[in-house]
């Protein structure tokens, strides 16, 4: 696996594809809908908060049926969180025959991207990941630069 370039997206308006509805895939809903993009849960349990998310913001919207082969059509991204590795690595073949980039929460190896430790202050905003090795780092890291900007912005 190669070292991955840190790079900011305009996620305004793009379609995020969510298979899974538990505490992976709220955490990393939620950080997108800061960013304006359109998210699409689909899994047999949604966990309440993004139940709840959904019922405040209109570009949130859930699904509760499990995952079907053939269905990613119109995403931009999608993120695999079902917690079940068969299924996870069937989303992860679908993204790769259609070109569309995938995040599989369980191996970091399926990922075309990592979800950073977000720190965020008026205009400026950082991205930490420690390349999906060591997560409670990247999270200590983040939490400094969080308190850094406080200081400083």
């Amino acid at each position: 696996m190669g070292t991955y370039f840190p790079m900011f997206v305009n996620m305004e308006g793009k379609q995020i594809q969510v298979f899974g509805g538990g505490k992976i895939a709220a955490r990393r809903v939620l950080a997108l809908l800061e960013f304006g993009a359109r998210v699409q849960v689909t899994a047999p349990e949604i966990s309440e908060e993004l139940k709840q998310a959904a019922n405040q913001r209109v570009s949130l919207t859930l699904e509760y049926r499990g995952y079907q082969k053939g269905e990613l059509q119109e995403a931009d991204f999608v993120l695999a969180a079902t917690g079940d590795d068969k299924v996870d690595e069937m989303i992860f073949q679908e993204c790769r025959h259609k070109e569309i980039l995938v995040n599989v929460a369980s191996d970091q190896e399926k990922c075309d991207f990592f979800f950073p430790g977000i720190a965020r202050k008026g205009e400026i905003t950082v991205g930490v990941t420690a390349g999906g090795k060591n997560h409670k780092k990247a999270a200590e890291v983040s939490e400094k630069i969080r308190q850094l900007l406080e200081e400083i912005c």
